[in-house]
């Protein structure tokens, strides 16, 4: 199973960085490359406990659905996203969170495996980590940016 894991250091606080993490607004725009759209479930603000949100996407070309529900959340410090439907075998995404002094740790474990059994395991070493890795890593700056200034206000102002 690959797994990344990745940790970002951000001048801000917790619960702006966690906000922004679950903000199906700000996710829009993070991947505003990959056109994601939220078309089901939570489709506007916070996602919460329990909670699902269906996206739709363009990777490889190929335009796919796929359904998180939020599975584990302990604000502002982890929550838990896991694949109800899509084109994954599995995605499993764990954020954490960690406030040290003025600076937020934020870490993220994201765990998964394509469907197609051996042909899957070897596109996703050779190709699908690399890439997912890329995505995760310009999110995670763009939260950066926005929890370091007073962008994350355009976002999450008013969910709160």
């Amino acid at each position: 199973m690959p797994t990344i894991e990745l940790k970002i250091e951000i001048k801000s606080n917790i619960e702006t960085c966690f906000d922004l993490s679950r903000s199906i607004d700000f996710h829009q725009i993070s991947t505003a490359g990959t056109n994601e759209k939220a078309i089901g479930g939570r489709t506007k603000g916070l996602i919460n406990f329990g909670e699902t949100v269906t996206w739709e996407a363009t990777h490889f070309g190929i335009r796919q659905k796929l359904t998180s529900k939020i599975t584990a959340f302990e604000r502002p410090f982890h929550f838990r996203d896991e694949q109800q439907k899509g084109i994954f075998k599995f995605i499993v995404h764990d954020h954490y969170f960690e406030q040290a002094n003025d600076r937020v740790i934020m870490k993220d474990v994201f765990s998964f495996q394509s469907p197609f059994g051996i042909l899957g395991k070897v596109f996703d070493k050779l190709i699908l980590k690399n890439y997912l890795k890329k995505f995760l890593v310009e999110r995670n700056n763009l939260i950066k940016e926005y929890a370091e200034t007073t962008k994350w206000k355009t976002v999450i102002t008013n969910n709160r």
